[in-house]
């Protein structure tokens, strides 16, 4: 990287630390300034990481232009001049350099006039104030146009009978507290963008009928950038790598700064096996990716596996940890991300040899040959088949006691014995055929292993993270127990049952992994506007509970940004569905959203050709995604429901949620079991939940009249 070399160029390696200690600087990067930085050119950009390299590795370098901001209030505050236009605006002190913002001029100049860096009377915390006085009038956007016959009365003020010191102790700055106390729900989310966060997110909360945690209050002696609520928005630098890192991606704030929340679950101590849940968008992977991290470096000789059930996901995720971990080669070599039937794959070879797995077709025609040879019985193929999925290869039972005596946890349709017995004939055939064959089932291959695991005493891997959880399957699980069940901190799940797509539920602890009293859920969502995760989140009910009890509350959400609310189109014919999105799109990007910002998704492949015609329409080149393509910049991305997990963009528009397709007419068609129906309008309903939540900030859902019946639920 360029300005890595201009930097280097002029010291001795280390020689920037020493440099630091001996002028008794901190020196300080703010959240507010790689969000600056982002906002930036690519050439701009660069040179401002030159200056900001410089100015770490010597801030009392006399080639530095700094210039005292005259106007300021906060009269620590300094400009330092990057190039002709561009301005750094530094917050400096005895004690402290602080990198703050980057702008053109005039506009950097304005940004710390209006602001100063101050310490909570109550909290202790470190914040970034915007001064009140210069803020004459908040606006409230109107997204749609209507007359209105007479002015409204005022809506109910919120927080009015809250007292000055239950603000403050939210962290709320005291020259806002009337303003505050003004709030209604029209001006709550505007006013909340110019609050630290820590305060605009306990108000949040507040306002939809939460009850805030109240922030850590630090003693008056502490250091007020050492505050949790200060470390979400201010890290200390200490070195050029460091800087370098936080610099590469200033647009992933997540790499360097996190919430206390997340912190607390990435950092703890956990007796056994634990997990972090929430629903989209509230940060479940950048805690599972930070945690792997943060066990590799906590245990030097350690191997950590971070892992999830697709390898598009694991590419995300290695992706992720690279941004990470980029300056830490060392740490690499113990950090493995794998999908985890790569990793299963791997290790079973060495144990056993290559596993020959048999695909879902070859199990078809099997179950259809070992059904021809056993008489006297009326199941459907469909029938053997989830039974054998769900049950028998599931929980890998092998004998006909097994198999009378399993609890078919969420099977409603009853089995007498003597059907139990008709149907053991048939799956003993099936187990035999497969062995004769010598085919191996991924749900076989995992149990073998985890066996295998079981017998060793260093197991491969000291600690596994897991994304995605609620999609990982029973044998999954089984390999994972096996892995670290019985041992602290070894096993860290994260993840969201409103997103469990591909798999029936099923008891954890029937497996031995029991994450009561370690399942904390996240509830601040950063990457979802709030009136699309309000309206996405009637699709799901207020709390969700797994099979062993363990609670996700879903109405404790809360997100930090405003945006217009989701469009949802009902259109007569393709054609003109094809037209109105084209023509949304075109909207959107003369607004300035680049190509690589929009997602297309739609439920299945027999779609995909609707919403290839509406993006050519709008003149958007754009790929569409597979298992192995990943996103790309200059390029739309165009994909099922299905691969739209994990991935996030400014603009989405859901494609085709016709009645007959979503939920999917043939999948419904295929169902002999009133639970396997049931579980069908719950992933189909997570399906349409996922897609509209990869969304930040514009949200279209469009479909055929009649509509897919889960559109009158988005509208309620």
């Amino acid at each position: 990287m360029r300005a890595i070399k201009v930097a280097s160029s002029k010291y001795h390696p280390g020689e920037e630390d020493t440099l630091l200690k001996s002028t008794g600087t901190e020196f300080r990067i703010a959240d507010t300034f790689t969000d600056s930085l982002a906002r930036l050119t690519g050439d701009e950009q660069k040179a401002v990481k030159t200056t900001a390299f410089d100015l770490q590795i010597n801030p009392a370098n006399p080639g530095m232009s700094f210039h005292k901001l005259d106007k300021a209030r906060d009269k620590n505050f300094w400009s330092v001049r990057v190039n002709r236009d561009i301005r750094l605006i530094v917050h400096k002190s005895d004690a402290n350099l602080l990198l703050c913002y980057v702008d053109h001029h005039d506009k950097a100049y304005d940004w710390a006039e209006r602001r100063k860096l101050e310490t909570h009377p109550k909290t202790g915390a470190a914040q970034l104030v915007e001064i009140r006085e210069t803020v004459h009038e908040i606006f409230v956007p109107t997204y749609v146009q209507q007359e209105l016959p007479e002015p409204k009365p005022r809506k109910r003020q919120l927080f009015a009978q809250c007292s000055d010191d239950e603000l403050l102790s939210y962290g709320v700055p005291s020259e806002w507290l009337a303003d505050v106390r003004q709030a209604d729900e029209d001006t709550l989310l505007l006013l909340s963008d110019r609050l630290p966060t820590e305060a605009a997110e306990a108000l949040l909360e507040l306002a939809t009928g939460g009850k805030p945690r109240i922030p850590q209050t630090a003693p008056v002696t502490a250091n007020p950038f050492e505050h949790p609520d200060a470390q979400r928005r201010f890290r200390v630098m200490s070195n050029v790598e460091e800087l370098e890192r936080a610099l590469e991606f200033p647009w992933d704030k997540w790499s360097v700064f996190l919430h206390p929340d997340q912190r607390h679950s990435v950092e703890r101590n956990y007796s056994g096996p634990a997990r972090v849940s929430g629903s989209a968008g509230t940060g479940k992977t950048i805690v599972a990716v930070h945690r792997a991290v943060f066990l590799a470096r906590n245990n030097p000789n350690a191997r950590v596996l971070l892992t999830t059930f697709s390898h598009i996901l694991a590419n995300s995720l290695r992706s992720k940890l690279r941004r990470l971990i980029s300056n830490e080669p060392r740490l690499a070599e113990r950090l493995e991300v794998h999908s985890i039937e790569a990793i299963g794959s791997r290790l079973y070879k060495a144990h056993f040899g290559t596993a020959n797995i048999a695909s879902r077709s070859d199990i078809l025609k099997i179950i259809a040959e070992a059904s021809k040879a056993v008489a006297g019985h009326k199941f459907s193929s469909q029938f053997l088949l989830s039974e054998w999925e769900q049950i028998v290869d599931a929980w890998q039972l092998n004998t006909w006691e097994s198999y009378r005596d399993v609890v078919r946890l969420g099977r409603k349709t009853r089995l007498p014995e003597a059907q139990r017995a008709l149907l053991w004939q048939i799956f003993e055939n099936v187990r035999s055929q497969l062995a004769a064959r010598k085919l191996v089932t991924v749900s076989e291959m995992f149990t073998k292993l985890a066996a295998a695991i079981h017998k060793d005493k260093n197991p491969p891997f000291d600690f596994a993270v897991v994304d995605e959880a609620q999609d990982i399957g029973i044998a999954h699980l089984r390999f994972l127990a096996a892995i670290g069940a019985k041992r602290p901190d070894a096993l860290f799940f994260a993840g969201d049952l409103g997103q469990r797509i591909f798999q029936q539920p099923f008891s954890w602890l029937a497996l031995g992994v029991d994450i009561r009293g370690r399942s904390r859920n996240l509830r601040i969502n950063y990457r979802t506007s709030h009136q699309i995760r309000t309206q996405a989140d009637r699709l799901l009910g207020p709390e969700i509970s797994d099979v062993d009890g363990n609670k996700e509350q879903r109405d404790e959400t809360v997100s930090v940004f405003n945006g217009p609310p989701p469009d949802i189109r009902i259109l007569k014919t393709e054609e003109e569905e094809i037209v109105a999105v084209a023509d949304w799109l075109t909207a959107r990007k003369d607004e300035g959203i680049a190509p690589h910002e929009f997602g297309i998704f739609v439920r299945s492949e027999a779609q995909l050709e609707r919403a290839r015609e509406a993006v050519q329409k709008a003149g958007i080149p754009f790929k569409t995604l597979d298992e192995q393509v990943e996103t790309t910049s200059g390029f739309a991305s165009i994909c099922t429901m299905h691969l739209a997990k994990g991935l996030e963009f400014r603009a989405v528009a859901v494609m085709a949620c016709d009645d007959e397709v979503l939920p999917l007419q043939e999948r419904i068609e295929s169902i002999s079991d009133d639970a396997d129906l049931e579980e069908v309008y719950n992933t189909e309903r997570h399906l349409l939940y996922v897609a509209c939540t990869r969304a930040r900030d514009q949200l279209l859902i469009t479909g055929i009249s009649p509509a897919s019946e889960f559109i009158e639920d988005l509208r309620t």
